[in-house]
């Protein structure tokens, strides 16, 4: 009874030229506004894979080059004090002067060479994300810019990051510009103003210049002559001075209840150890305090045998590929990364123009030309947009090499373009359904839901589907034209009808199946777009693939000649 309701309703709207004329005219507005909710209203917005709730994550302690490990400390301490408040906190475990044992992020982001006084790592684990309603991306971004606002400006230049284990392919940040070069102090510079230009830009966090910075140091140089003429030996020179600020073994102790000798260590107290000023007179004034005992038992202070002479350390130079270079990272703030970076872009060309010769070379890499110096410079952008990049590169590549491919299976079937043009946009329509259903659960979820990279994959997946519903369509009106000799306007509405039982099974199969995805954090987008491009490719099948057929000239593609109509019921 429904099926022959259905009937009756799409022959009657196959008769009627303002119907078609309607539903065509909607399809193509509808196709239209969902492509321009991607571009240019940003309405759904595009990023490689969301966040993803993990269970642990790992704050990133920089202090600059040259502190100690006292105040590396107080930092880490200012930092897990904040952070063991959080109820859904288990425990918290600081790593000082090294890295965290590895994990997925940490093999990228180079925790493992980690080992100086300036650096910590805080592992912070959560209760099980099952017990839990605020996600770890969530409290990640609620928690950053308290932390950083508290513990940051105890000591200036502090950096703290917080890292999350990656829902995909771990990168070394979300948005990387390689600073290219052949000076380095041109190469630091352009890379300051980067950092500055990233700090102003809208959605990015955790900012830094991943380069040692150069500060004062005071280099000690033995005057041999004095240390003969004070009867002294450089060997007493170098043990005070590491004895004093390092320490070391002295002696040894025996023991009847252990079989190896205990050595004795000796140094000073951390308190003798602090300089009160990081001035040259700060250094003297300590110095002079340690005194060596020559051969006549007198005591020489160390400032009698040695200089001090303050200069400029000397930071690491980087390089990649054999070519100087320096990275300026910095993350998203639950933003896809493509937006910001563009935005940045654009402000790096308007504001490095006043000192270079700015022009862009592929699709955002940008080259520099020093108007002084004439020296050349190059940004390349890498990180997870670079993968995004690649990634709906790929997967855009792999679906016109589907809908090509399909269309030219359908030609070598029907040996019809028309016909097989049909299939084509009926597939292509699918489109629509991914895009507002990612526009809808948007509307429902407490964070932005994005079209990523799983979400592509869903679309490569729906054109079969909707290639299928308009194949067993135009098969099966090409049978009743064939023979049952139905005019194409009864044989189009009748295989609508006929057909549309199997279309509405496969689609609620796929339905059902697909809401099992959609809760996912990483398989969210696929099972999204397989429930909403499967609705839309329902209705594509059954009411725009019918008033294209109607459209077209059936008898000539199909061969149809008139003849006594054959009833549906015989065989």
């Amino acid at each position: 009874m429904i099926l022959k309701k259905f009937e009756s309703l799409v022959r009657n709207g196959l008769q009627s030229k303002a119907q078609k004329t309607f539903f065509l005219f909607s399809t193509f507005l509808g196709l239209l506004l969902s492509i321009a909710m991607l571009y240019p209203t940003e309405i759904v917005k595009a990023k490689m894979l969301p966040g993803k709730n993990n269970e642990t994550f790992t704050i990133y302690i920089d202090l600059p080059s040259g502190s100690s490990i006292s105040q590396t400390q107080n930092i880490a301490q200012c930092v897990t004090n904040f952070v063991q408040k959080e109820k859904e906190v288990t425990d918290t475990e600081t790593f000082l002067g090294m890295g965290s044992p590895l994990d997925f992020a940490g093999l990228i982001k180079g925790s493992a060479f980690k080992n100086s006084e300036n650096v910590a790592e805080i592992v912070v684990n959560l209760t099980k994300k099952h017990h839990r309603k605020e996600p770890s991306y969530l409290m990640v971004q609620r928690m950053r810019p308290a932390v950083q606002k508290s513990c940051s400006t105890i000591i200036p230049k502090t950096n703290i990051k917080f890292v999350e284990p990656p829902a995909g392919p771990p990168t070394l940040a979300a948005v990387v510009a390689e600073v290219y070069g052949s000076n380095t102090i041109g190469i630091r510079h352009l890379a300051s103003r980067i950092e500055s230009i990233f700090k102003h830009t809208q959605g990015l966090v955790d900012i830094d210049i991943m380069q040692d910075e150069i500060y004062d140091r005071f280099d000690l140089k033995v005057n041999s002559t004095k240390i003969t003429k004070s009867q002294l030996s450089i060997k007493q020179v170098n043990d005070i001075i590491y004895l004093a600020f390092e320490g070391m073994d002295i002696a040894i102790k025996n023991s009847d209840e252990v079989d190896e000798q205990i050595p004795l260590f000796l140094t000073l107290s951390k308190k003798s150890k602090i300089f009160t000023k990081k001035d040259l007179k700060s250094v003297e004034q300590k110095l002079s305090s340690l005194r060596l005992m020559n051969k006549k038992g007198m005591l020489v202070p160390l400032t009698e045998v040695v200089t001090i002479t303050p200069s400029k350390s000397n930071p690491m130079i980087m390089t990649k590929d054999l070519h100087q270079m320096t990275n300026v990272v910095a993350e998203t703030d639950m933003v896809s990364q493509v937006y910001p970076l563009v935005e940045a872009r654009s402000e790096i060309i308007d504001t490095l123009s006043d000192e270079y010769n700015v022009s862009t070379t592929g699709l955002f890499n940008i080259n520099l030309i020093d108007k002084k110096t004439g020296l050349h410079y190059k940004i390349i952008w890498d990180g997870e947009m670079k993968v995004t990049l690649d990634t709906f590169v790929d997967l855009g590549g792999a679906f016109i090499s589907a809908l090509i491919l399909i269309f030219l299976l359908m030609v070598v079937y029907y040996k019809s373009f028309i016909l097989s043009g049909i299939i084509l946009l009926g597939s292509f329509l699918s489109i629509v359904g991914v895009i507002l259903g990612h526009w809808v659960m948007d509307i429902f979820t407490p964070d932005t839901f994005f079209l990523t990279a799983t979400s592509l994959i869903g679309f490569i997946a729906l054109i079969g589907i909707s290639s299928r519903n308009s194949l067993l369509l135009i098969d099966f009106t090409k049978s009743l034209m064939h023979e049952k000799a139905m005019h194409k306007t009864d044989a189009i509405a009748y295989a609508s009808a006929t057909r549309a039982k199997p279309i509405f099974l496969t689609a609620a199969a796929i339905i059902l199946a697909s809401t099992l995805l959609a809760g996912d954090a990483v398989f969210g987008g696929l099972g999204v777009a397989l429930i909403f491009g499967t609705i839309v490719a329902v209705v594509a099948s059954l009411v725009v693939v019918p008033i294209l057929l109607h459209n077209s000239d059936l008898e000539r593609h199909f061969g149809f000649k008139e003849r006594k109509a054959v009833s549906i019921l015989e065989p």
